[in-house]
C-alpha cells in the first residue's frame, strides 16, 4: 500500500505575490523564476500533491519562492527530493542541501532561490507551514 502513489492536485497553487526584492537584477529574478518553474515541474512528473508556491521575494533574504508539497508515502517523499535534487544539480547547475531525506516524512531542500518543503500529509497539516507565509491579503491561484 505504501507503494501507491494517489495525487490529487499536480497544479501548483501560487500564494502571496510579493513584488521584486531591492537589488535583484532582472537575470536574478529571471534564475529565480527558472529554478521554481523546473521544481515545480520536477515535483509534478512525481505526482507530488497539494503542490503550493509561495512568492518570498521583497519578505525575507533566505529565497525568493518556498514550494510545501506532499507525498503519499515515506518512500514517495524521499523518491521525490532525490530526483529533485538530482535534476536542478544536472539541468540548472544549482547545488542543493537536503535534510530529512533519510526518515522521509519532512524534507527540506534548499535550492539557493528556492527552499523546498517535501511532507508526508500528516506531518504537514501538524506544521502548516503555509499558514506562517501568508500574508492575509494573499490570493490563492
Amino acid at each position: 500500500m505504501e507503494d501507491t502513489v494517489l495525487s490529487n492536485s499536480a497544479q501548483a497553487v501560487s500564494v502571496g505575490s510579493a513584488p521584486s526584492a531591492p537589488g535583484h537584477s532582472t537575470a536574478d529574478n529571471a534564475r529565480s523564476d527558472q529554478t521554481l518553474a523546473r521544481v515545480l515541474s520536477s515535483l509534478s512528473d512525481d505526482k507530488a500533491e497539494d503542490i503550493v508556491s509561495i512568492d518570498l521575494r521583497g519578505r525575507t533574504e533566505m529565497a525568493d519562492f518556498m514550494v510545501i508539497a506532499s507525498g503519499r508515502s515515506s518512500r514517495q517523499v524521499g523518491s521525490m527530493a532525490e530526483k529533485l535534487i538530482e535534476r536542478l544539480k544536472q539541468e540548472l547547475g544549482v547545488p542543493c542541501k537536503v535534510e530529512g531525506k533519510d526518515q522521509g516524512d519532512w524534507v527540506l531542500i534548499d535550492a539557493g532561490d528556492a527552499i523546498v518543503h517535501l511532507f508526508r500529509p500528516e506531518v504537514r497539516e501538524f506544521y502548516q507551514l503555509e499558514k506562517m507565509w501568508q500574508t492575509p491579503d494573499a490570493t490563492t491561484r
